[in-house]
């Protein structure tokens, strides 16, 4: 695999597929979302990155968890279900992610 613009390549026997950056912040928005106790991550460049490297992906996530929850808690599980997204939609490998939580709400999860 090797990185391409803001594509990973993998190569396959009978040709390449290339996946863009865009899709992974897609599909990372989209496990942050699903994970208990978090209000709000958005699939911008904003809320969540995606550093590509040789043949990894690293991600920053900034969210939002709803107050009573144990952030700690919340963001181990954040970690465990963007990875596992990542991995098992594109068949890459996730090196890290990072998690920045960068409010408390008050009100309900949404």
């Amino acid at each position: 695999m090797s990185e391409n613009k803001d594509y990973m390549t993998t190569e396959l026997e009978n040709g390449t597929v290339n996946i863009n950056e865009d899709v992974l912040l897609t599909v990372a928005a989209a496990a942050v979302k699903d994970v208990d106790g978090v209000v709000t991550a958005r699939s911008d460049r904003k809320s969540i990155r995606v550093t590509l490297g040789e043949d990894t992906v690293a991600v920053d996530c900034g969210l939002v968890v709803v107050y009573g929850h144990s952030v700690v808690e919340i963001a181990k599980n954040v970690q465990n279900a963007v990875t596992n997204a990542i991995e098992s939609m594109t068949g890459l490998k996730v090196s890290r992610v990072d998690v920045n939580v960068t409010g408390i709400s008050m009100g309900k999860q949404g």
